[in-house]
Protein backbone atom coordinates (compact mmCIF):
# COMPACT_ATOMS: atom_id res chain seq x y z
CA UNK A 1 0.00 0.00 0.00
CA UNK A 2 1.74 3.08 -1.33
CA UNK A 3 0.84 6.23 0.58
CA UNK A 4 0.42 9.17 -1.80
CA UNK A 5 2.00 12.17 -0.59
CA UNK A 6 1.35 15.51 -2.04
CA UNK A 7 3.77 17.80 -3.75
CA UNK A 8 4.98 20.46 -1.14
CA UNK A 9 3.80 23.33 -3.60
CA UNK A 10 0.47 22.27 -3.27
CA UNK A 11 -2.13 24.11 -1.70
CA UNK A 12 -4.66 21.99 0.55
CA UNK A 13 -7.57 23.11 1.26
CA UNK A 14 -7.23 23.61 5.15
CA UNK A 15 -3.86 25.82 4.15
CA UNK A 16 -6.08 27.79 1.68
CA UNK A 17 -8.14 28.24 5.03
CA UNK A 18 -6.14 29.07 6.88
CA UNK A 19 -4.33 31.60 4.89
CA UNK A 20 -7.75 33.26 4.29
CA UNK A 21 -8.38 33.10 8.05
CA UNK A 22 -5.19 35.13 8.32
CA UNK A 23 -5.73 37.58 6.12
CA UNK A 24 -9.08 38.59 7.32
CA UNK A 25 -7.63 38.27 10.32
CA UNK A 26 -4.62 40.92 9.61
CA UNK A 27 -7.24 42.96 8.29
CA UNK A 28 -9.16 42.77 11.02
CA UNK A 29 -6.42 43.94 13.34
CA UNK A 30 -6.22 47.36 11.15
CA UNK A 31 -9.39 48.16 11.11
CA UNK A 32 -9.08 47.87 14.87
CA UNK A 33 -5.66 50.10 15.11
CA UNK A 34 -7.54 52.51 12.94
CA UNK A 35 -10.77 53.05 14.98
CA UNK A 36 -8.39 53.14 18.26
CA UNK A 37 -6.51 55.85 16.60
CA UNK A 38 -10.04 57.86 15.98
CA UNK A 39 -11.38 57.43 19.35
CA UNK A 40 -8.14 58.65 20.53
CA UNK A 41 -8.04 61.18 18.69
CA UNK A 42 -11.78 62.34 18.84
CA UNK A 43 -11.59 64.87 22.10
CA UNK A 44 -8.55 66.36 19.84
CA UNK A 45 -10.77 66.75 17.08
CA UNK A 46 -13.77 67.67 19.26
CA UNK A 47 -11.87 70.78 20.91
CA UNK A 48 -10.68 72.05 17.71
CA UNK A 49 -13.95 72.22 15.70
CA UNK A 50 -15.44 73.57 18.80
CA UNK A 51 -12.63 76.60 18.77
CA UNK A 52 -12.63 76.97 15.21
CA UNK A 53 -16.82 77.37 15.12
CA UNK A 54 -15.73 80.34 18.26
CA UNK A 55 -13.75 81.82 16.01
CA UNK A 56 -16.12 81.97 13.66
CA UNK A 57 -18.69 83.68 15.73
CA UNK A 58 -16.00 85.57 17.01
CA UNK A 59 -15.45 87.07 12.96
CA UNK A 60 -19.00 87.03 12.17
CA UNK A 61 -20.28 90.42 10.47
CA UNK A 62 -23.31 90.86 12.84
CA UNK A 63 -22.02 90.46 16.38
CA UNK A 64 -23.76 91.10 19.21
CA UNK A 65 -21.79 93.09 21.18
CA UNK A 66 -21.81 95.52 18.30
CA UNK A 67 -25.16 97.39 19.26
CA UNK A 68 -24.75 100.50 17.23
CA UNK A 69 -24.44 98.04 13.94
CA UNK A 70 -27.17 95.44 15.39
CA UNK A 71 -31.00 96.18 13.90
CA UNK A 72 -33.84 95.02 15.27
CA UNK A 73 -34.35 92.18 12.26
CA UNK A 74 -38.84 92.10 12.68
CA UNK A 75 -38.88 95.53 11.46
CA UNK A 76 -38.87 96.44 7.69
CA UNK A 77 -35.49 94.50 7.41
CA UNK A 78 -34.26 95.11 3.30
CA UNK A 79 -32.17 91.87 3.76
CA UNK A 80 -34.97 89.56 5.41
CA UNK A 81 -37.16 90.43 2.45
CA UNK A 82 -34.84 89.04 -0.24
CA UNK A 83 -34.51 85.92 1.95
CA UNK A 84 -36.93 82.78 1.37
CA UNK A 85 -39.47 82.00 4.26
CA UNK A 86 -39.56 78.26 4.99
CA UNK A 87 -43.28 76.76 4.84
CA UNK A 88 -44.26 76.03 7.72
CA UNK A 89 -45.39 72.58 8.95
CA UNK A 90 -49.31 72.72 8.00
CA UNK A 91 -48.27 74.86 4.77
CA UNK A 92 -46.67 71.16 3.93
CA UNK A 93 -49.06 69.21 4.82
CA UNK A 94 -51.64 70.96 2.62
CA UNK A 95 -49.86 71.47 -0.15
CA UNK A 96 -49.43 67.48 -0.21
CA UNK A 97 -52.75 67.24 0.49
CA UNK A 98 -53.80 69.35 -2.47
CA UNK A 99 -51.25 67.40 -4.79
CA UNK A 100 -52.81 64.30 -3.93
CA UNK A 101 -56.58 65.71 -4.09
CA UNK A 102 -55.23 67.19 -8.03
CA UNK A 103 -53.71 63.44 -8.67
CA UNK A 104 -56.67 61.25 -7.91
CA UNK A 105 -59.24 64.58 -9.75
CA UNK A 106 -56.54 63.74 -13.16
CA UNK A 107 -57.04 59.90 -12.63
CA UNK A 108 -60.85 59.86 -12.39
CA UNK A 109 -60.65 62.22 -15.44
CA UNK A 110 -58.53 59.88 -17.68
CA UNK A 111 -59.97 56.55 -16.56
CA UNK A 112 -63.78 58.53 -17.64
CA UNK A 113 -62.31 59.46 -20.89
CA UNK A 114 -61.44 56.00 -21.43
CA UNK A 115 -64.48 54.39 -20.55
CA UNK A 116 -66.46 56.64 -22.99
CA UNK A 117 -64.03 57.40 -25.24
CA UNK A 118 -63.85 53.67 -25.87
CA UNK A 119 -59.60 53.66 -26.57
Amino acid sequence: MAMFRRSPGSVTPFRQRREELARREAELRDGLEKLERMIAEAPRVARWRQQEELRIRATARDSRLDASVAQDKRYGNDSKSTLRRRPLRKERREGRLLFLVLVIAIAVVVIWLMSHLHF
